[in-house]
């Protein structure tokens, strides 16, 4: 009975997106989320954006959509899976918490759930203890696909029945907080310089989902 009421809460919310027309599923491909990871999370939550939690949980308004610069899902989860972080000073200077996001995007359009999506991630400075991140498999050499526009509006649409989100956003378009109520960033000067997933992908995006009346700007 335990292992039905599982399978049925996996696959049951998109049942209903498929009955609506859409052929939508998220494969499971969880990163690794153990003790130290949830230690270094809370050290994140407390020390960057000023929240102290017993619990490195989210409770999200925004989607904030993003590319990897990395060409294949395989090697982009590898960089996400370790709980440590190396190889990049401008960010373990700030925690040697790793960068990962809530989903990952591959090229065909195939959604894959790398953490629940109130788990807190690192992938946006500033916005991280509120924000879903969803990851797409590709960068300036590989141009994201009409198949990840497409899975993208269906996520970011089945993601708006579970939350109360106000803000959907390209990773460019963070610094556009600044200064504003939702900004939680404890260094003013810990910004990172961000193109993706660019303007155009992110209108085409926006015009899929402008019935959502969800914000670019606080």
């Amino acid at each position: 009975m335990k292992f039905l009421k599982g399978f049925l809460y996996l696959f049951f919310p998109f049942f209903l997106l498929s009955c609506s027309g859409q052929t939508f599923r998220i494969l499971e491909k969880p990163i690794q989320f153990d003790e130290e990871r949830e230690r270094l999370s809370l050290e994140y939550l407390k020390n960057r954006h000023g929240i102290d939690k017993t619990q490195a949980t989210i409770a999200p308004t925004m989607v904030v959509v993003h590319w990897t610069a990395v060409n294949t899902l395989e090697a982009t989860f590898d960089i996400f899976n370790p709980v440590n972080l190396g190889g990049r000073p401008e960010l373990t200077t700030a925690s040697n918490l790793n960068v990962s996001a809530h989903f990952l995007v591959d090229r065909d359009g195939t959604i894959f759930r790398l953490l629940p999506d109130t788990t807190f991630a690192r992938h946006t400075i500033g916005l991280n203890y509120t924000a879903i991140g969803i990851e797409n498999i590709g960068g300036p050499d590989a141009p994201l696909t009409k198949a990840q526009l497409e899975a993208n509006a269906a996520l970011i649409r089945y993601l708006s029945k579970k939350h109360a989100l106000t803000y959907l956003i390209g990773h460019h378009e963070y610094q556009g907080f600044q200064g504003s109520a939702i900004w939680k960033e404890t260094d003013p000067n810990y910004l990172t310089q961000k193109v993706d997933p660019g303007p155009k992908f992110m209108k085409r995006l926006k015009r899929k989902l402008e019935d959502l009346n969800l914000k670019s700007n606080p």
